[in-house]
């Protein structure tokens, strides 16, 4: 459980950074070089590369160099990851909502 957790908190770190999410939301379509992922970004390319890093670093993105040419892509494992801790939060407040609505048609059906 520790090294899931740490992983979660590496990504989701990775994630709170807004020039990180669009990175990856621009890498869910598909593996992209890193000068075509700098084209919407007013960044120097070392810039960009530091947020690459952080993206690598975290498992979400993984990159190949190819002579001069660095491509990234996604990383799915780790996008599951999170998804399902996610999912399993949002399930849980799901099930509290539902008891709490039932809770109130009850009462509601008394007065």
């Amino acid at each position: 459980m520790a090294k899931y957790s740490i992983n979660l908190d590496k990504a989701f770190s990775a994630l709170a950074d807004p020039t990180r999410r669009a990175i990856v939301s621009r890498l869910c379509e598909g593996p992209k070089s890193v000068s075509e992922l700098s084209e919407p970004f007013d960044l120097a390319l070392p810039s960009l590369l530091k947020h690459v890093r952080v993206l690598e670093e975290s498992g979400l993105v993984r990159s190949e160099k190819n002579g001069r040419v660095r491509t990234c892509t996604i990383a799915p494992d780790a996008l599951h990851a999170t998804d399902g801790w996610i999912r399993q939060h949002i399930a849980a407040w799901e099930r509290r909502l539902d008891r709490m609505e039932v809770h109130i048609e009850r009462m509601t059906r008394k007065n």
